[in-house]
């Protein structure tokens, strides 16, 4: 068995943790005991338990490992925070650079560490902090100190019936900039100009021209960080723009929050614009329709022209498939 873990819980799967974070117990009468990381951002604040206290967690960085007893009972979801960091707490819509093991409970077979889908010799891995996205590592890692180690057990049943329990131990590094920070590079002729925001967040002008008839692309900031290939999951800030009348079509920064996706699940000329680019850079790209949304019927983009400015502040690698 393999877990992607950053789609590994459902919505459905979440509500489930949120309903058991509540009770904290099996018992429904049960109080939960706040913890010292307790926040009104928390999602979960899962506590900890007897099964994820002996979970003994061995290494750290890209050694980070765990062994299992064969006692574990999985009867709830626990968290158990192994070593408590110094820095701020971790909180949903945080990006965070970390490390983790994915276990089965049930075998104590490794699914998936980061090494499996790192980009660089660290071992480390981006996380986004969106129960949409990565809601297996917002329920180990929120509400707790970045550079913390966690330890958690989580049930079958969280992931549908007939699944086996599953065990992660994850440790916090940094948290990784919400804009891009790469060498700034000069404006290239005709093509949309980008002012940027104290936060980083841009604006876009277009000119008052017609659009090109092919993808065009120009590094407005050039990282030094991995280099983006084909397939890998990009964390990215970006904002989008039509060509026709200025607008803005779609923003992460309007959500604020980064996002993550990959690179093979985007339209044609978003796909050109990142692929080859490197962690740190960002870019401006056009994308007309025939790269855009032209071939979908009925779309509202379908006849437009995108402009868009892309922030890559992540990069993880598609791991094997087993």
């Amino acid at each position: 068995m393999r877990i992607r873990p950053f789609a590994a819980l459902s919505v459905v799967a979440v509500s489930t943790l949120l309903l058991a974070g509540c009770s904290g117990s099996a018992d429904p009468n049960a109080t939960p005991t706040p913890t010292s990381t307790a926040s009104s951002e928390c999602l979960l604040d899962a506590q900890p338990g007897a099964d994820s206290d002996a979970i003994e967690v061995t290494g750290s960085g890209a050694d980070l490992a765990a062994t299992l007893p064969d006692t574990l009972a999985f009867e709830d979801v626990e968290r158990t925070i192994v070593t408590e960091g110094s820095g701020e707490d971790v909180v949903s819509g945080d990006l965070v650079s970390g490390f983790y093991t994915l276990y089965d409970g049930s075998t104590g077979e490794i699914l998936q560490d980061s090494s499996d889908t790192s980009a660089d010799d660290s071992g480390a891995v981006p996380i986004i902090m969106d129960p949409q996205q990565y809601s297996l590592f917002v329920a180990a890692l929120e509400c707790a100190p970045i550079g913390s180690t966690v330890a958690m057990s989580i049930p079958g049943s969280a992931f549908g019936e007939g699944a086996s329990p599953v065990v992660i131990v994850a440790a916090t590094t940094d948290f990784i900039p919400t804009s891009a920070d790469g060498a700034e590079q000069d404006a290239v002729d005709g093509m949309p100009t980008v002012e940027l925001d104290d936060d980083g967040a841009p604006t876009i002008t277009v000119p008052a021209e017609e659009p090109p008839t092919e993808v065009q692309i120009a590094e407005l900031k050039k990282g030094d960080g991995p280099v983006v290939e084909s397939g890998d999951t990009v964390f990215v800030q970006y904002t989008g723009v039509k060509w026709s009348d200025g607008s803005v079509f779609d923003s992460s920064w309007d959500r604020g929050q980064p996002t993550a996706f990959q690179t093979t699940g985007v339209v044609a000329g978003f796909q050109q614009a990142l692929e080859g680019q490197t962690v740190g850079s960002q870019v401006l790209v056009v994308i007309p329709p025939e790269f855009g949304y032209g071939a979908s019927e009925g779309h509202e983009l379908q006849d437009e022209t995108l402009v868009f400015v892309v922030d890559i502040l992540g990069v993880q690698r598609a791991a094997a498939q087993q």
